[in-house]
């Protein structure tokens, strides 16, 4: 006779086990930061870098705020900007950038005939372009005024192609929901991605501030303009995709903390669904390519990768069994109630910890939007992954130049 009492405490004790395990494992990983030796920016090594900032119904001072950060940057070498109107049907931001900007010979200003996606609008200043790196910055992102030069620094190494920057939310102050974005960011930074960057394989780099390899963009070009999941073109997901490929090529990709990038994070609840729907369904369609990639990864790497997969359905599971007992059976879920608080909690204290700021702690709140919005969403966006609905640029904060920081 199946006893569900019995069942739920079975599945939450596999949540716990799988939960401790995996965030000792990060813990332990993303200890410790990794500088490279070699000095960038003053002395001999100065290669030009291309900034490409791709634009979409931008509004002039986001887009000139952008600009302006590329432009106060604190490099010796060679910075050539050039920015990319995506076929806007509100053009006016753009117009009024290349009106300030347009006696300034290091900023290109250039319209596609209409709106062709992100990837075009990239592939477009590429191939007008000629530095050694590209930077690809979101028209809503500021840069910290050396950002460029960490991120060169890094890409010294000739075994990188890419590197993104820490992302922090330039409107964090706007509401709690943004406030809350803002940790979780860093806390995907800090953790995940810090972890994954000592192996030299960070699973995506975040398009407000990613840092590319010129050969290594131009090795997999062909493959990233012309991306189909069954059979249909793809029009959302670039960054994780480029980042894939070019682990596959068999470079590394790594986190740079010192570059600071501060972008537009949603403020309403409804866009923010919207993000993370995109999201996750960009997650399950690249997962087929890094399975193939998987034997050439870091053990450590693969086993975040079916952790955090098996969470996805895990935690509904967990979630449905305990309403049972609460319904059927008439009883509080304590064991599963108390897994969940303490697990949240200890996330809080490692991010309190390792930021040395109290205010992580406050990142509790979180977690009713974690277990009863986004684990359902995850749930519907396996389920149709095929789908591209809900997906409209003609929401700012879904548009194709937003890829913002995928978890």
């Amino acid at each position: 006779m199946f006893d569900l009492e019995t069942s739920n405490l079975v599945v939450t004790s596999v949540y716990i086990v799988a939960n401790v395990a995996y965030k000792i494992f990060r813990g332990h990983y993303m200890a410790g930061k990794q500088e490279a030796k070699v000095e960038c920016g003053r002395g001999v090594y100065k290669p030009d870098v291309d900034v490409i900032v791709p634009s979409y119904n931008e509004n002039a001072s986001a887009l000139i705020g952008c600009i302006s950060s590329i432009k106060n940057q604190l490099y010796e070498g060679k910075i050539r900007c050039f920015v990319v109107d995506d076929g806007s049907s509100d053009p006016r931001g753009f117009v009024e950038a290349r009106r300030l900007y347009q006696d300034d010979s290091d900023i290109e200003f250039i319209e596609l005939p209409r709106n062709m996606g992100k990837r075009e609008a990239q592939i477009a200043a590429v191939n007008m372009s000629f530095g050694e790196f590209i930077l690809n910055v979101d028209s809503d992102t500021s840069l910290a005024p050396d950002v460029v030069k960490h991120l060169v620094r890094k890409m010294i190494d000739s075994r990188v192609g890419g590197v993104m920057g820490q992302l922090v939310a330039s409107n964090r102050s706007t509401n709690w929901l943004t406030k809350l974005i803002d940790m979780e960011y860093w806390i995907a930074c800090n953790e995940e991605r810090s972890a994954q960057s000592r192996f030299g394989t960070v699973m995506c780099c975040c398009g407000p501030c990613a840092m590319y390899r010129r050969e290594a963009f131009m090795r997999v070009l062909s493959e990233y303009r012309s991306q189909y999941f069954l059979g249909k073109e793809s029009n959302f997901g670039e960054d994780r995709h480029i980042t894939l490929l070019m682990l596959r090529s068999g470079y590394r990709t790594e986190y740079e903390y010192m570059a600071s990038a501060a972008t537009i994070v949603p403020s309403s609840m409804s866009a923010y669904v919207l993000q993370q729907l995109r999201w996750a369904r960009s997650t399950f369609r690249d997962s087929f390519l890094a399975l193939k990639i998987a034997s050439s990864l870091n053990a450590y790497v693969v086993s975040e990768v079916i952790l955090q997969t098996l969470f996805i359905f895990l935690t509904p599971i967990t979630m449905i069994t305990a309403i049972g007992v609460a319904v059927l059976d008439a009883k509080v879920p304590y064991y599963t109630l108390i897994t969940f608080l303490l697990i949240e909690l200890w996330c809080c204290a490692i991010a309190a910890a390792a930021s040395k700021d109290l205010r992580f702690m406050f990142f509790i709140a979180h977690a009713p939007i974690n277990y009863l919005v986004l684990g359902p969403i995850k749930v519907y966006a396996a389920l149709t992954v095929g789908n591209s609905s809900w997906m409209s640029r003609n929401n700012r904060l879904v548009s194709a130049d937003d890829e913002t920081m995928p978890l």
